[in-house]
């Protein structure tokens, strides 16, 4: 990974009021991947899909070219959608499925792949955007102009994902390229976590200097929202070869 180098961290907590942690995520500097799933249809089906998604993941050999590695991704995910699908047939349970969120990266070209509302963020030279796009009922409501993004955040229905992993006939991830820049902070993240902290102060929680102080930050003031889902989050910063921001 010449040019750039990246420094991560992690961490995911089962929230305050559910029984089990459905989250997972995949912290892997040294593959250059990082993951995080959100899985759904009950505490068993939800905690198999999320988990079933970073171990395969996990599972996948680093390949240098990142065009080629992307391609080895899908397919591993490809498969674990087939073999929810099976699963989910063999318990006789209506759903099992999970969203996610993917960043890979080698050097400064990486590439985000993603279903559902688990998000990715960027903050750069101080100002945070959100690089993913929900699939969510929530969400075409907003970009329907039918509601604003506070609306959203409160609406009732705001748990309804279109896309996920093993929740339709077929697996349908969205996919964007970026261009990394030194000082470059992301943030993939369960809507666990961003259904309790606003957009601004993840913002705000990124400006830390290292990527173990913005999680901490970020899981302690979900927490002390009341957390009521799952909180998740993987924070990603690109260095310079030399170590610097």
């Amino acid at each position: 990974m010449s040019g750039l180098r990246y420094r991560s961290a992690s961490h995911s907590h089962v929230g305050m009021v559910r029984p089990t942690n459905q989250d997972a995520c995949l912290d892997a500097p040294e593959a250059g991947l990082w993951v995080v799933a959100d899985g759904m249809g009950g505490h068993a089906g939800g905690e198999f899909v999320s988990t079933l998604i970073v171990e395969t993941l996990r599972a996948v050999p680093v390949v240098a070219v990142l065009a080629d590695y992307l391609r080895a991704l899908h397919a591993a995910l490809e498969q674990a959608h087939a073999l929810v699908r099976r699963e989910t047939e063999r318990r006789g349970v209506e759903l099992m499925g999970s969203t996610l969120v993917l960043l890979a990266a080698r050097g400064a070209e990486a590439a985000c792949l993603w279903a559902g509302d688990s998000r990715l963020y960027r903050l750069r030279d101080g100002y945070l955007e959100r690089l993913s796009h929900d699939h969510s009922y929530v969400q075409e409501l907003v970009d329907g102009g039918l509601l604003d993004e506070a609306q959203a955040r409160s609406h009732p229905l705001g748990n309804i994902v279109t896309r996920a992993l093993g929740s339709t006939e077929s697996l349908e991830l969205a996919a964007l390229s970026l261009e990394v820049r030194a000082g470059d902070c992301f943030l993939l993240c369960s809507d666990g976590l961003t259904r309790t902290v606003e957009d601004h102060e993840l913002g705000l929680m990124l400006g830390h200097a290292l990527p173990g102080e913005m999680v901490r930050s970020l899981i302690h003031l979900g927490l002390l929202r009341g957390a009521p889902d799952n909180l998740t989050a993987v924070v990603v910063r690109a260095l310079a070869a030399d170590g610097q921001a």
